[in-house]
């Protein structure tokens, strides 16, 4: 499944991830999502807090519409951050 069927702008997408290749801005990113849990990331306050969180570090301004967006991924996606695979999945998807 593609981030693109979420409504996400390839534009931004590539922007970020150029923002996450500077190392001190992805270790920021590191500390904030430190210790997160796949019970976390089925919260959708927890979930809603961590893109703000991280849109602040990235500088990135995103609408309210976005941000849902952004949560109803998180949640589809039924990420467990302690499973590879789900985290190869990830990856590959934002190749």
């Amino acid at each position: 499944m593609s981030y693109t069927q979420y409504g996400f702008d390839p534009a931004q997408v590539e922007r970020i991830k150029l923002k996450m290749k500077n190392p001190e801005t992805k270790e920021r990113v590191k500390m904030i999502l430190q210790g997160v849990t796949k019970y976390d990331l089925q919260d959708r306050v927890k979930v809603r807090r961590f893109v703000g969180m991280l849109t602040k570090v990235l500088g990135e301004r995103v609408t309210e519409q976005q941000t849902e967006q952004l949560v109803q991924f998180v949640i589809s996606q039924k990420i467990d951050p302690n499973n590879a695979f789900h985290l190869i999945k990830l990856w590959s998807m934002f190749r």
